[in-house]
């Protein structure tokens, strides 16, 4: 098959598909095994980070997505209605952070962590489609159980959940620290 086809078949499903598609898909549809249709993606890539072009394809955990280059976002706000922007406040991205990093988690996990109930800050994630259920736990009541979204690693700019930061050791014992000097303190002023 001509490359330049293939392109024009690749960029028509992500167009169509409009979310992130499976490269495996993607070589089934063109006809080409995934080694060649991750090099021909990687060719689009390149083509697209011109910058007179305004859309791009992003890669999200071995699949790939078309969307509008952020470069492009006042421009596009002065034609469609402003998109409402979802306010992620200390307490959703504690939430998100913890479900992030100890994903699958269920809701008492999560309040077991943060020693708060997590209701409202569960229900907006999920609201905002950065997390989602990703099936039951196998115990008594089978609690649902928590996991990020695509929609997660696309509004922060990870190819995958491999590309989330470490936490430094060090760090994380002095968080325990301050967590326990103001359980400590709570409990003092009760």
């Amino acid at each position: 098959m001509d490359l330049k086809l293939a392109e024009a078949r690749i960029e028509a499903i992500l167009f169509t598909m409009g979310e992130a598609v499976e490269l495996e898909r993607l070589a089934q549809a063109i006809d080409h095994d995934e080694e060649t249709t991750r090099k021909i993606i990687r060719n689009m890539m390149d083509k697209y980070d011109d910058v007179s072009r305004g859309i791009q394809i992003i890669e999200l955990d071995g699949s790939y997505q078309l969307c509008t280059k952020a470069s492009m976002y006042e421009s596009i706000i002065k034609i469609t209605h402003i998109p409402k922007k979802h306010v992620l406040t200390d307490v959703l991205l504690e939430t998100l952070s913890i479900i992030a990093y100890k994903q699958p988690i269920t809701r008492l996990q999560i309040e077991e962590i943060r020693g708060v109930k997590s209701d409202h800050a569960i229900n907006k994630l999920l609201e905002y489609n950065l997390i989602c259920e990703l099936g039951r736990l196998d115990a008594p009541g089978r609690p649902i159980l928590f996991g990020t979204t695509e929609e997660f690693l696309r509004c922060f700019g990870l190819k995958s959940l491999d590309m989330l930061p470490a936490v430094n050791p060090e760090k994380l014992e002095d968080f325990k620290l301050q967590a326990e000097e103001e359980a400590e303190q709570l409990t003092l002023d009760i």
